[in-house]
């Protein structure tokens, strides 16, 4: 009993967090004069750092490389939302793509 009660509290906490960073940024961001460059910046930053974590998540499994399959899932999903695709069209077509190719051997 005690776990769960532990378990719910660091939701709660966790989700109370959330909340308080998601609702600062827009209540901040009135009041803190940055400069141009300084959000050009960030916003490049933002795109280099999901870029690494899709690439790191797609081509490798551990400490491996994740064969073809997956790989090739992704690109499927990068090319779909390149073309503006239904955000439920491009996670199906990228599973299915990834799942085809492995049910026909390929890793």
């Amino acid at each position: 009993m005690t776990g769960h009660l532990v378990l719910l509290g660091s939701v709660g906490i966790l989700a109370a967090g959330t909340f308080a960073f998601r609702f600062a940024g827009p209540m901040l961001r009135t009041r803190l004069a940055t400069r141009p460059w300084v959000e050009r910046t960030m916003a490049t930053a933002a795109v280099v750092l999901l870029t690494a974590l899709v690439g790191t998540t797609a081509l490798t499994e551990g400490h491996e490389l994740a064969g073809v399959a997956r790989p090739t899932g992704v690109v499927v999903a990068g090319l779909l939302a390149w073309r503006k695709a239904p955000f439920v069209v491009i996670v199906l077509s990228a599973a299915l793509t990834a799942s085809g190719l492995r049910l026909l051997g390929v890793p």
